[in-house]
């Protein structure tokens, strides 16, 4: 069978061609390089040309630079040279910024000078359509040819911080501070906003790229050749696209455990899969799959270029809490209400303070002090109350977190306030995030007070969705490696089934195929029988047993009960022929007359929960499965969890724990808790069949039943389409 790839894949993130150097291997000669050429460099103020050189030169790179440009002999007080082919030293990395015509020339003699690495800063290619895409083309092959790495083109250039390079190739006009978080953009003018705001906030940067095309390195490749990178300790992207996000899957997920990886996705919403058969299908909607991938990748999500920037300055200033529990420090009860009313949406709760924390902070506050969580100190408050009231906290054992909460009152000096929470919290275990409502004049001295190493945020629900950005991290980071499960399925007897309806051309299994299907795979059908005639019931009915369901079985009847084609909790043989008569009435009035084909026999299952299990493919993504609460309301209730595929057994446990309608499983009000295991079981086995196979467009089972044990949970009723061109 074939592999399995992304049904549209974008050339951006595609894998180079087998010709090409291994992906993290071969960054260094653009990340560190010995000598650099800039090809297109310039005279003129104000160009891109001359910014970038300038900005090579004041960043004080610790290699050589070699201006390149046929129009000029000296270049900055420098040398220039006619090509890149003329300079006499070894030229590691070259920066191309010439007009879109020039640049194949440019890249062909960088290829023959030996250069390991080009940033193509030059626009007109993919991204303005067909002309672009061949010129791209055509670039990629000259990168193959030699052996050469590339970012870009399309992009505004490249950072890295490190003392030993210093290297910034970017027309930015804020220069870099150093640190260790590395910045992906694939934008560039986002870009050179990420490296303003950083800055701004004392956020210090390892490495950057503006990604641009990405016609060949991609974020993958960036994220491989960081991960083991001493000098970075957390990354930001801002993503306007996923290329291969089953690449993105395999790395993230590993260097979650070791580095937090945080991400702002562009392009939340499109149009909804209109087309769509299957609950599950009608369910993806466009932002689905990404919160899904990074999810189930350890990932955090942020819902903007602020939020991203405000987890950043908890990751980078504080340690990782060991838990969700919280405690806020104020002395103003508005701002601690506030953070208190975001707590749990966040994933944190307040804290519970011991007897004895709440002693010592009675005594040496005003009577009207409350010592509860939050403890509100109130407005006259100072530098010493935060200082000894913040110690106090950190070490209750109870407390995993403080957000200390600063609204200025006219009687005490706000820096010397900030100063005293700072000291207060120099060396704790536990992170301390603060927020001062104060002017901005005010705010912006406390973020350059020397020594500051404490996040500031501006608001109390901005502290708070940070904490429980690092709280979310850590449960992430810390969960347990999943074994692969070895599962029994029957390959042969599926393959048997698609292949008979591949030969003719259809793309809906009938339902007693999709059931054998299914149960090939190990997933348990309810006892049924197909009757086909009104004189066949009586013979199906002895052969399933009483009490019933019937179901009318038409290939052009998707949802039955809006057509009332399903009847339940049939006793008796008469019961049976008045609810045939009743069904197949309803159906010839149906305009156009649908296509019947009977009537399906099931037992009848009662005391079990109603569930669903789905599959629809992504164009980018591949297959997405879904599990949720099942039954008639299942598009109403819209109570679904999804996860891309491949997913793991942690996976599974996940979407079945986040359902809001997770309790009705757990057992509540005298119900016995239910078989869960089975229903993950069943995912984990969907899971294996789309890997199997490719030409599974969606699929839904639904319900599935989830009883007490194993033998109570079975799928009722099911829907299948396939790609008949992949069998």
């Amino acid at each position: 069978m074939k592999k399995r790839t992304s049904r549209n894949p974008d050339p951006a993130e595609s894998a180079p061609s087998p010709s090409a150097p291994p992906a993290s291997a071969s960054l260094d000669g653009l990340f560190r390089p010995r000598s650099v050429a800039v090809i297109g460099a310039s005279r003129r103020r104000g160009t891109i040309g001359r910014e970038l050189l300038h900005n090579l030169l004041e960043g004080d790179f610790q290699g050589k630079v070699f201006p390149v440009n046929p129009k000029a002999d000296v270049i900055h007080s420098m040398k220039s040279y006619p090509s890149v082919l003329s300079i006499t030293d070894e030229v590691d990395m070259a920066v191309v910024v010439v007009p879109r015509d020039e640049v194949l020339q440019a890249v062909e003699d960088c290829g023959r000078k030996g250069v390991k690495g080009v940033v193509v800063l030059s626009s007109g290619f993919r991204e303005i359509g067909a002309e672009g895409i061949e010129r791209e083309r055509k670039l990629l092959a000259i990168l193959r040819r030699y052996g050469m790495r590339m970012i870009g083109p399309n992009c505004m250039g490249i950072i890295n911080a490190e003392p030993g390079y210093s290297m910034n190739a970017t027309f930015s006009p804020t220069p870099p501070v150093g640190g260790s978080i590395a910045f992906m953009s694939q934008s560039g003018a986002m870009g050179a906003a990420i490296l303003n705001h950083a800055k701004s906030l004392g956020l210090g940067i390892s490495m950057f790229a503006s990604m641009g095309n990405k016609a060949d390195v991609s974020g993958n490749d960036l994220l491989l050749y960081l991960e083991d990178d001493p000098g970075t300790s957390l990354f930001l992207l801002y993503l306007e696209s996923f290329g291969n996000p089953r690449n993105f899957t395999r790395v993230a997920r590993r260097i979650t455990r070791k580095k937090p990886i945080l991400v702002v996705k562009a392009g939340r919403t499109a149009e909804g899969a209109a087309a769509a058969v299957s609950h599950t299908g009608a369910m993806a909607g466009a932002d689905v799959a990404v919160e899904a991938l990074l999810g189930q990748c350890g990932v955090l999500r942020a819902d903007s270029i602020e939020d991203l920037f405000d987890m950043a300055m908890a990751f980078t200033f504080q340690p990782l809490p060991t838990g969700p529990r919280v405690a806020l420090l104020t002395d103003a009860g508005g701002p601690a209400i506030m953070a208190a009313d975001t707590v749990k949406a966040a994933g944190l709760k307040l804290a519970r303070f011991s007897e004895a924390t709440k002693a010592r902070l009675r005594d040496g506050l005003s009577p009207d002090a409350s010592v509860a969580n939050p403890v509100d100190m109130l407005g006259h408050s100072g530098g010493e109350d935060y200082a000894r009231c913040l110690r106090i906290i950190l070490e209750d054992e109870g407390v995993d977190g403080v957000i200390t909460l600063y609204v200025p009152p006219v009687m005490h000096d706000p820096i010397s306030v900030a100063g005293s929470i700072f000291e207060a919290a120099r060396g704790s275990t536990k992170p301390v995030l603060c927020v001062f409502m104060a002017r901005d004049e005010v705010l912006n001295a406390v973020l350059k007070m020397e020594g500051q190493k404490l996040p500031i945020f501006r608001f109390p629900e901005s502290a708070v969705k940070a904490m429980g950005a690092m709280a979310r991290y850590r449960t992430l980071r810390d969960r347990p490696v999943d074994e692969t499960p070895v599962l029994d399925v029957d390959r042969e007897a599926a393959a048997r089934v698609f292949a008979a309806a591949a030969s003719g051309n259809r793309e809906h299994l009938a339902l007693e195929e999709a059931r054998a299907v299914f149960e090939a795979y190990g997933i348990r059908f309810a006892k049924s029988r197909v009757a086909k005639t009104r004189a066949g019931l009586g013979a199906a009915a002895e052969a399933v047993g009483y009490p019933l369901v019937m179901k009318i079985l038409s290939p052009d009847i998707s949802h039955k009960t809006e057509v009332g084609g399903v009847a339940t909790d049939l006793r008796t043989k008469e019961e049976l022929l008045a609810a045939w008569d009743g069904m197949m009435d309803r159906a010839k009035a149906i305009e156009p007359r649908p296509r019947i084909e009977g009537v399906l026999l099931q037992e009848m299952r009662r005391g079990a929960q109603e569930m669903i299990l789905g599959v629809t493919t992504d164009p980018t993504f591949g297959p997405l499965l879904m599990a949720g609460i099942g039954g008639v309301l299942v598009e109403v209730a819209a109570d679904v969890a999804f996860r891309v595929h491949p997913i793991t057994p942690s996976d599974a446990a996940e979407m079945v724990a986040g359902l809001r309608g997770a309790r009705l499983l757990q057992g509540f009000r005298g119900r016995k808790p239910l078989c869960v295991e089975a229903y993950r079981d069943a995912l984990l086995r969907l899971d294996r069949l789309v890997a199997d196979f490719e030409g599974i467009v969606e699929l839904d089972i639904n319900p599935f039943m989830v009883g007490e044990t194993a033998g109570d949970c079975v799928a009722v009723d099911a829907r299948m389409r396939i790609d008949p061109t992949k069998f």
